[in-house]
This record gives C-alpha cells, sequence and structure tokens, in this order.
C-alpha cells in the first residue's frame, strides 16, 4: 500500500516534507486543487494553484470532506498557524514542497511512483512487466524526439509518460494528473482536425501552438492492422529532422505490440474482476471485500439498463464502464448476471462509485439520452447481503420496463410496495386470482357493452376513495364517475367499504393489468 509517508520518504526530504502527521492513508491518485472540487477518496490533493491562508484553509476544509489522503502546499502557507491547526483538526495529513521545488517536478514525480504501484500486474492477469516497459519506451521516444512524450490510448488516456515532462507546458501537467487531456485542450485539438486525422490516418500530425500558451505538438498514430490502439504525444519547439521522424514511426510499430498485449492484459483482469464480483453477487462465498476490490461498505446493488434510440437493447457493460470511467470512477464495479448488468455502489457520499453519484449521473445523462436508466436495490450492510439487494434492483427494474413512465432512476424504498404487489402477483398463476369476486363480471360487462366500470374501480382504489383525484386520473367530471360507481354495483355485487374486499381487488387488478415479467432468478 502507497501512503503519504511513502511517498515523502520516496521523493525525500530535499523535495518534500511531512508538516502535519495523521492517519496513514492509502494514495490512490493525484490530483489539482481548484475552485469546484478538491479530489476524491484517496487522492494526493495539490495545492498548486492556492495563494492565500483563506484558500488553503477552503482546499483543507474540502480535503477532509472528500476523503483525500493529504494536501501538499508551498511555503509560507504549508507552515501557517491557521493552515496546520485546521489539518491537525480534521486529520489531514500536510506536506510541505520544499521552495524549490517545481510543481511541474513534483507531478510527474508523484504520477510515476502511483501509476507504478497501482498498475496491473498480479500473477492472474499476467504480463507484469507491460507498464513498466511502456515508461521505458516513452523515456525512449523523449530521446529520438528530444521532447517530453506521452503515450495515449485511443480514448486519449494517459498511459505512460516520459521523464522530463518539466519542460513542458500547463496543458501536459493536468493531462497527466489527470490521466487525460482536459476539456479545452481536447477542444483545441479537435479543432486542428486532430482527432479525425488520427483516427483515418496514419500520417504524423503537427500541431502549432494553441491557446493559454499551450506548445506545438507532434501526434504520431499507433496502429495495428488499420486500428488504432493509441498515439504518442511530443511538446515539440519546431520541425523535427527527417531522420528523427522515420525512428519516431519506427517506435510507433514498437509501441503498437504493446499496446496490444496491454489491451489482452486489462481484458483478462477485468474479466477476472467481472467474474469475482458476478459469482459474490449470486452468493457469498469465501472472497473477502479486498479480493473483490470493494471500498468500505455499506453497499447498494444498482441494475443499468440501456435502449437504443429505436428500442434495441445497446452493448450494456461496454456503453455503461465508457459513461461511469468518463464521470470519474476510476474502476467500476460492473457485473452481468443474467440478462441484467449491476453497479455495487457505496450507499454513502457523494464520490464516484456512490448511489448520489449515479443517480444524479444517469439524470444527467438521461436528459440527453432518456434510454439510460438504473434501479438500485435496498442496503447491503455485508457481503451476505448483496445477492438480496441485487435481486431487488434486478425485480424494480424489470417493472420500470423499456419505456420509462416512471422516471431514469428508481429506488427500493421508494417501490417496495409495488414490488410486494408484484411478487404475490407473480407467485400465483393468474387465472386463479382472478377466479371469484366481482372483477370477472366487470371485464365481461365492459367488453360486452363497452362501458369502463374495471377502470374506474382501478382509479378510485388507485386515490384511496377520492372521487376528485379518481375522476382527475380518468379526465372525467366527478359526477360521471359517481354515477359509474352507482351503476357498476347493479352489474355486480361488490362492498368497496371492506378493506379486505379492496385488498382483493387490488391484487386482482394488478394481476389483470400487462406487467414486465420479472427477471428468472440466477443461480
Amino acid at each position: 500500500m502507497l501512503t503519504v509517508a511513502g511517498v515523502v520518504d520516496a521523493a525525500g526530504a530535499a523535495l518534500l516534507k511531512v508538516v502535519v502527521p495523521a492517519d496513514e492513508a492509502e494514495v490512490r491518485d493525484v490530483t489539482l486543487a481548484d475552485d469546484a472540487t478538491t479530489g476524491q477518496s484517496g487522492d494526493l490533493v495539490l495545492g498548486a494553484g492556492v495563494a492565500t491562508p483563506e484558500q488553503a484553509l477552503t482546499v483543507v476544509a474540502r480535503c477532509q470532506e472528500a476523503g483525500a489522503a493529504g494536501l501538499v502546499l508551498k511555503p509560507p502557507l504549508a507552515a501557517h498557524p491557521d493552515v496546520t491547526s485546521a489539518a491537525a483538526e480534521r486529520r489531514l495529513t500536510l506536506v510541505e514542497l520544499q521552495r524549490h521545488g517545481s510543481w511541474a517536478q513534483l507531478v510527474w514525480l508523484l504520477r510515476g511512483m502511483i501509476d507504478r504501484a497501482v498498475a496491473p500486474g498480479s500473477p492472474e492477469t499476467g504480463e507484469p512487466g507491460v507498464y513498466d516497459e511502456l515508461f521505458a519506451l516513452a523515456d525512449a521516444t523523449a530521446a529520438v524526439v528530444d521532447a517530453p512524450v506521452t503515450i495515449e490510448d485511443a480514448q486519449s488516456r494517459v498511459l505512460a509518460y516520459s521523464s522530463r515532462q518539466d519542460r513542458t507546458d500547463p496543458a501536459r501537467v493536468s493531462t497527466i494528473v489527470g490521466r487525460r487531456a482536459p476539456g479545452n485542450v481536447i477542444a483545441h485539438f479537435r479543432s486542428r482536425g486532430v482527432f479525425r486525422k488520427l483516427a483515418t490516418g496514419s500520417e504524423l500530425i503537427f500541431v502549432p501552438q494553441g491557446p493559454d500558451g499551450t506548445l506545438p505538438r507532434l501526434v504520431v498514430p499507433i496502429r495495428a492492422g488499420g486500428e488504432l490502439l493509441g498515439s504518442i504525444w511530443a511538446v515539440v519547439e519546431g520541425p523535427v529532422p527527417e531522420g528523427r521522424l522515420r525512428d519516431l514511426q519506427g517506435t510507433a510499430s514498437v509501441l503498437a505490440l504493446h499496446l496490444l498485449r496491454l489491451r489482452v492484459q486489462a481484458d483478462v483482469a477485468r474479466r477476472v474482476s467481472a467474474d469475482r464480483l458476478r459469482a459474490v453477487l449470486r452468493a457469498p462465498g469465501g472472497l473477502g471485500r479486498e479480493e473483490l476490490a470493494l471500498p468500505e461498505g455499506p453497499w447498494r446493488v444498482v441494475a443499468l439498463g440501456a435502449h437504443g434510440g429505436t428500442g434495441e437493447m445497446v452493448d450494456n457493460l461496454a456503453l455503461w464502464e465508457s459513461i461511469t470511467r468518463r464521470h470519474g470512477w476510476r474502476q467500476p464495479l460492473l457485473a452481468d448476471v443474467g440478462d441484467v448488468l449491476f453497479a455495487v455502489l457505496v450507499d454513502e457520499g457523494a464520490a464516484p462509485g456512490s448511489r448520489r453519484w449515479m443517480e444524479k449521473l444517469v439524470h444527467d445523462v438521461a436528459v440527453q439520452d432518456p434510454g439510460l436508466y438504473a434501479a438500485s436495490g435496498g442496503v447491503a450492510r455485508n457481503l451476505a447481503d448483496l445477492p438480496r439487494s441485487r435481486a431487488e434492483a434486478a425485480e424494480l427494474l424489470a417493472l420500470r420496463g423499456p419505456h420509462g413512465q416512471r422516471g431514469p432512476v428508481l429506488r427500493f424504498e421508494d417501490h417496495w410496495a409495488e414490488l410486494v404487489v408484484h411478487r404475490v402477483v407473480g407467485a400465483v398463476p393468474g387465472v386463479d386470482l382472478l377466479l371469484g369476486g366481482p372483477l370477472p363480471g366487470l371485464v365481461a360487462h365492459d367488453r360486452e357493452h363497452g362501458t369502463d366500470y374495471v377502470a374506474t374501480v382501478a382509479a378510485w382504489l388507485d386515490q384511496q376513495g377520492d372521487p376528485q383525484r379518481a375522476a382527475r386520473q380518468l379526465h372525467v367530471h366527478p359526477n360521471t364517475l359517481r354515477y359509474r360507481l352507482r351503476r357498476l354495483t347493479e352489474v355486480v355485487a361488490v362492498d368497496l367499504d371492506s378493506p379486505r374486499t379492496r385488498l382483493a381487488l387490488q391484487i386482482q387488478l394488478a394481476a389483470l393489468r400487462p406487467t414486465p415479467t420479472a427477471p428468472r432468478p440466477v443461480a
């Protein structure tokens, strides 16, 4: 486990020192403090833009709320009494970057340290050295072109980078910290046609200097068999000699083999993770929380659905993995059980991978794409509760149906009553439920005479006997509703004042209405 103290020890006292020690938290990533957010749980936050004690206090508070592993500040802020007191009070590790230290240099150092610590490479996934080799190739490529280099995949995510990032621009620093280019930088390159050229050709691309001090770039596609696997991005000062360009293209061919190996390795790792998660969603076994890569609970299982524009099903797993990663969930806990895709979320907090984060994400995305929807089961306070939460989520997703009359997000707590009725109806054949009582007679009368007595009874029961609201549901006048109620009692004998009669009628009506088929239990 990589801790803040471990990071400081590895960097050395000449660059970093701990000012306020706290609990040893695991460092999972590094991020820059900004005005909107301050990292996630496990982040080491760099206060590169923090200039005043007031700003520092705000960042300290945000770090504590986010569960950050620690905060790095420069002097004199790192030693300011108000800042150190606030960090100590919130049990947040405060680290000082020495005056001579460069933020760009620190970003490169920390990112390399963290990426190597968390890079896939367990015996189960095989090929433990692919990431190390990519970093070595990035250094070699930087030497060929005599410029800082990053190696990115086809989705513009940074896979490796050279050790010369201190000679670059703010856009490159942000790219390495966030492991992908910022939105404004991507927009600049897209306006220059870079991504279109990458997708369609194999030629080297030169991008002139851009806004906000963005330096020129030389972009080299990495392809195999015509497929784009990634790209090399070099920050160059001007034209590159022809000989070096040829060497650079040769390096791209070597990198293509490594990216293919990396893809296989990632697929194996993803399959192993999904298999383990699928097993615990079916039934608790011998695996512990750490083996499943689950954060601390309690959890909630959410069923995720998606339909295309014409109603056809899309590739749920690929779609939701892309969406959740794009919105900050670094390691999505996704697995399909039967025909349903599930995510295991933390029930508390609002960080990526939590229930509130997922609900907001689905609501936000559904504005543009109404084909996305989700249904969450009840709270799982231990691993043994996960199968129950999964079953509740699947039932709720089936009740929602593909047309989404109930909205894009359903929660078990809000719709438990529907599930109870649905289970009762599903446990008894509909033919048996509809035997006896007044409802079969009303159904026959409506069919023979064109009346609406069944709908009238259903609306009256839905609105708990309130004629005004029941009439509004049916879009008729309240007097019309009262007249229908009097007339239907002449057709069949029914005592609507009896609580048991009303309950029985509601169950029969639920059996009569077309409802989505509940998912088959999956062993």
